[in-house]
């Protein structure tokens, strides 16, 4: 009997996730490599038809790949294109719909990669049963994915969510978006980072972290050395929980969400990140919302990022088949 499935693929700064995924959420296989977002598109195409091909070969040969979902930075379902986007360098627009339908041969759905991953925690994971959330990927920068009364919210320009972008400091880091102090400089893999390199320059206090470089040191370094008591990083999951809580207890403000589902590699740090973001948000909110917002980590796993496109992709498999 035919499996019936869909190709999920998560597109990331620093890491692409692709994966064969049944109706149910169950991942058949599922590859991981490096997106090497700083080479030019044509380059992460060729790497990319390489492994679906291998992933499709070693895989059952009863499977029949129905829809490609595609989750990633700045993609715009409107448009079919990837437009501009910080932490990939492929120019200010990518007709990335267009080129895979051509190179696949197979129908091809577009979101934000935040907006799949919302789509996932809402079909698969954390959020399931829930009308109302957030989803919030800490990973090499900070995405957001809002869904409103079961549906996800797009806007008129397909670009809904974006609080990455939202301002923390006018006067402060600079953004790869171009603009000054963005939530993701201070609240992502990236921007744990510049504050742990920051703190070093004025703390004392002896660390593993001070003999990684910028380029060598990882979420998950610094997750591990808070969770054995490193009082710097430590310190830089206070600041950055007490940054990222107050901009949540914003979007409580606009859209009064029954949870946020945390994910990505700064999310590895648990209790660790929870406590000081649920202790910021609260601080910061309206009387009305206290102590009624919950505040989750994602269930999947890193590679398990192939279940939001995915849904994205079994959803337009599912309109397409009824419209």
């Amino acid at each position: 009997m035919v499996k019936k499935v869909v190709l999920g693929i998560d597109i990331g700064g620093t890491y692409t996730k692709i994966g064969l995924v049944t109706k149910k959420g169950g991942i058949l296989d599922k590859v991981v490599f490096k997106t090497e977002a700083q080479k030019p598109f044509s380059n992460f195409m060729g790497k990319l038809k390489v492994e679906v091909e291998t992933l499709v070969l070693r895989s059952a040969s009863d499977i029949q790949i129905l829809h490609i979902g595609v989750g990633a930075p700045n993609a715009n379902p409107n448009t079919g294109n990837i437009e501009n986007p910080p932490n990939l360098k492929w120019g200010l627009a990518t007709p990335i719909k267009k080129i895979m339908e051509q190179v696949f041969e197979l129908p091809v759905v577009l979101a934000n990669d935040a907006n799949a991953a919302a789509l996932g925690e809402m079909l698969y994971g954390a959020a399931q049963g829930m009308k109302n959330f957030v989803a919030l990927t800490l990973g090499t920068g900070l995405g957001s994915g809002i869904i409103v009364n079961g549906q996800l919210l797009i806007g008129e320009h397909g670009a809904a969510g974006e609080l990455g972008h939202v301002n923390v400091d006018r006067q402060g880091r600079n953004c790869n978006c171009g603009l000054q102090g963005c939530l993701e400089t201070y609240a992502s893999v990236t921007g744990i980072k510049r504050t742990v390199f920051e703190l070093m320059a004025t703390m004392r206090e002896a660390s593993p972290l001070r003999s990684l470089s910028f380029d060598e040191m990882t979420g998950t370094a610094i997750s591990n050395a808070a969770i054995n008591g490193d009082a710097i990083a430590l310190k830089a999951f206070e600041m950055t929980g007490e940054i990222l809580g107050s901009k949540m207890a914003d979007t409580v403000a606009h859209l009064d969400p029954e949870a946020f589902i945390l994910s990505g590699g700064l999310s590895k740090a648990g209790k660790i990140l929870l406590n000081p973001i649920k202790n910021g948000m609260e601080h910061h909110l309206f009387n009305v919302y206290k102590d009624k917002v919950k505040v989750l980590l994602s269930t999947a796993t890193s590679s398990d990022a192939v279940l939001g496109p995915a849904a994205l992709a079994w959803l337009e498999f599912k309109n397409t088949k009824t419209a």
